[in-house]
């Protein structure tokens, strides 16, 4: 047994040892495509009978041991690993209210301004996003205050002693830069402003969806054919 193989088996190992447990294979058509392909290894071949052979437990109680599997391609899968499987469910885009929820974990605590109206108008905004499109989206966010505070031309004092970019007519502005604070030693002094919606909408100007109608159409088929709806 070669040591790919050894780490497969090692793996099923280690989960019926600490049972209950769960083995998750992300990407899994990465892995497991179908068989005879002109250009499948030996080494590749080998892998995926061992992780058949521990799939089916032969010689063992997995009771307790779950083997959950995510792939883009269901087609590619072969054919003996897609039978291992005894529930192919899908996971259809995130709904308004999954989008929603999503725009709010991936800013966390990050300052803001956004109401609960303004992320309900995001999630209408991005129908067809992927919940990783959606992060692609807020982690491009997350940088427009930086971006706002290196291009500002003027600064007013908040929140006591704390340097934050304005626009000329802001109450108290002073016309200086990020560079010129900076040089006088009040660098640590600089406070980019809280993300606001106007952010969200720049960047969202510029952001399509990453799944098309066809990528859908092939796993509503796929689901069609031999699986369920999640």
């Amino acid at each position: 047994m070669g040591e790919s193989e050894k780490l497969v088996a090692n793996l099923f190992q280690m989960a019926r040892e600490n049972a209950p447990s769960i083995i998750f294979i992300d990407e899994i058509d990465s892995l497991c495509g179908q068989r005879g392909e002109g250009n499948e290894s030996e080494a590749s071949r080998r892998i995926k009978t061992e992780l058949l052979v521990q799939m089916q437990g032969v010689g063992h109680n997995d009771d307790k041991v779950l083997v959950l599997a995510a792939t883009n391609m269901p087609y590619a899968l072969d054919q003996a690993v897609r039978r291992r499987f005894d529930k192919r469910i899908y996971i259809p885009l995130p709904d308004l209210k999954a989008r929603q929820h999503m725009f709010k974990v991936h800013l966390g605590d990050t300052p803001h301004s956004l109401t609960e109206s303004d992320f309900e108008s995001l999630a209408r905004r991005t129908d067809g996003f992927s919940g990783s499109d959606i992060a692609v989206c807020v982690k491009d966010v997350l940088f427009e205050p930086v971006r706002k505070t290196q291009d500002a031309m003027f600064f007013f004092k908040a929140n006591g002693d704390m340097w934050m970019p304005c626009g000329p007519k802001q109450p108290g502005a002073v016309q200086t830069t990020m560079q010129e604070l900076a040089s006088k030693g009040l660098a640590a002094k600089i406070l980019p402003p809280p993300i606001s919606k106007t952010d969200f909408e720049k960047v969202l100007s510029r952001q399509r969806p990453t799944v098309s109608k066809k990528d859908l159409e092939v796993h509503e088929r796929f689901t069609k054919e031999f699986g369920e709806e999640g």
